[in-house]
């Protein structure tokens, strides 16, 4: 079993001032394979306190040395990533392949998507040729609360520290309470970097407690937060108080739509990305969207991948999908799968309970409903699970209106070979992202939302700017 009781605050190891210990459970196993430390008001004031004394000095630091300081974890951070995989794949159930390669690869993305964006960012730049002694200064926002999910750990936690760093502020990361170990591997990595006291510091607790504390801080200046729509209404509302920002990135039901010109793997491609990880992300394409006259064959060939898609625990090697987090998250699945059987979906594969062979471990079946209509609750309501809705349409006005029936806006994706058409229905769709016929946002992008999926924008450039202040400085004195 493994202790993780402390927490890191102002350069060094510290015992919590006020906790309660909290049981780490393998989802694979249902068993506790850690022991945290969940902090609450005291711990939190400690570590803005520390954020806030380092600011200024960190903000006064050149950018230069900042880069350096995130290229030197960027080496730590690799050398280090056997560590790392095996510790997400055991607190969050993601398979150890996958884990190794995707989701400890996404931080080394990351942190090296900034670092290419930060050696290029200007953070004092003209005006304007008309304007020539007036300049625009990008300065840190000040002391910000980092509060990051379990489903792709290392993703968030990267996209937020690191951003934050070279901005220039100061931080206090949370941490999901389910995957808390990759978190404090992080801290390590970050201390042992070098980076001053105070800069980050690493509480572990719940969205009650210590998720409460940061956002509705005084001397918390920004919050970013990656989770549901549900938290991140309440973490609003009590950061509103003090009129801090806030950054966030929540829940997704995304539509792929497939038309009947899209190429042969389109259906195939959208289902294996819909169960990735277990169906456990934001920007999972859970409605399929089908033209009618090629409807019939895509069910069947969808049923049909679905089928194929493995499950097996998390310490297995292989292209197998895992467990879903927690016993919460499995039944709300289940509850889930039976309103579409209730509310009149076609079960084309998967359904309730776990699949065979499978009686113990949190544990979905790869599912398909066909004949969904858009009213339905499965295609209304995130699932987070490994569970595809398909639904047919006829035009392109009719797929477009679909898709944007949502309170959702994160990631649509369009499936066509006329590229006219594509470039059209990307401009219609109203999500922060579009991807088209199997293409990946390149490196550097924006990741975030619109409507109830939240507000900013992560990654490269735009996430480095979602951290700084905007300075219109006039009578700027030549040099």
């Amino acid at each position: 079993m493994i202790e993780k009781r402390q927490f890191y605050i102002n350069g060094e190891w510290v015992d919590p001032v006020e906790s309660r210990d909290c049981a780490v459970i393998d989802p694979s196993t249902e068993e506790a394979c850690a022991v945290i430390s969940l902090g609450g008001q005291a711990d939190a004031d400690k570590a803005v306190a520390a954020a806030k004394a380092a600011f200024p000095a960190w903000m006064a630091t050149p950018p230069a040395e900042r880069i350096a300081l995130v290229e030197k974890l960027l080496e730590i951070y690799k050398r280090r990533a056997g560590e790392m995989g095996a510790a997400i794949s055991l607190e969050m159930g993601a398979p150890i392949d996958m884990s190794n390669t995707s989701q400890v690869g996404a931080g080394t993305w990351h942190i090296s998507n900034f670092l290419r964006a930060a050696k290029g960012f200007e953070f004092i730049r003209p005006l304007g040729d008309h304007a020539p002694n007036d300049r625009i200064v990008y300065e840190p926002v000040g002391v910000c609360a980092l509060i990051t999910p379990w489903n792709w750990p290392m993703n968030q936690v990267t996209l937020k520290v690191v951003a934050a760093a070279i901005a220039g502020c100061t931080m206090v990361l949370k941490p999901s309470e389910e995957s808390p170990l990759d978190a404090v591997l992080f801290a390590e990595m970050m201390d042992e970097a070098g980076f001053p006291k105070g800069v980050f510091n690493l509480v572990n607790g719940d969205g009650m407690g210590v998720g409460s504390a940061l956002s509705g801080h005084p001397d918390v200046d920004m919050v970013s937060f990656t989770g549901s729509t549900r938290a991140g209404i309440a973490i609003s509302q009590n950061a509103a108080l003090t009129l801090k920002r806030v950054h966030l990135e929540l829940g997704g039901k995304g539509a792929n739509i497939i038309f009947n010109d899209a190429d042969d793997k389109a259906v195939k491609r959208g289902v294996l990305h819909m169960m990735n990880n277990t169906g456990q992300s934001c920007n999972a394409p859970s409605r399929m969207l089908v033209q009618k006259d090629v409807y019939d064959q895509a069910v069947e060939t969808a049923a049909e991948v679905a089928s194929k898609v493995t499950v097996g625990p998390a310490s297995e090697s292989g292209r197998h999908i895992g467990p879903v987090v927690n016993e919460a998250q499995w039944n709300k699945i289940q509850g889930l799968i039976q309103k579409g059987i209730d509310e009149g979906a076609r079960l084309v594969a998967g359904g309730l309970g776990r699949p065979d062979g499978l009686n113990k471990g949190f544990f979905v079946r790869p599912t398909v409903f066909a004949d969904v209509t858009n009213e339905m609750t499965i295609a209304r309501e995130e699932i987070f699970g490994p569970v595809l809705s398909i639904i047919p349409f006829e035009t392109e006005e009719e797929a477009i209106e679909i898709a944007n029936d949502t309170v959702y806006g994160l990631t649509n994706y369009v499936q066509t070979t006329d590229g006219g058409k594509a470039n059209r229905v990307a401009l219609q769709l109203r999500s922060g992202m579009v991807e088209m016929n199997g293409q990946s946002r390149g490196a550097g992008a924006p990741f975030g939302g619109m409507k109830q999926s939240g507000n900013g924008r992560e990654g490269g450039v735009w996430g480095i700017e979602d951290f700084l202040e905007v300075k219109s400085v006039a009578g700027w004195a030549a040099e």
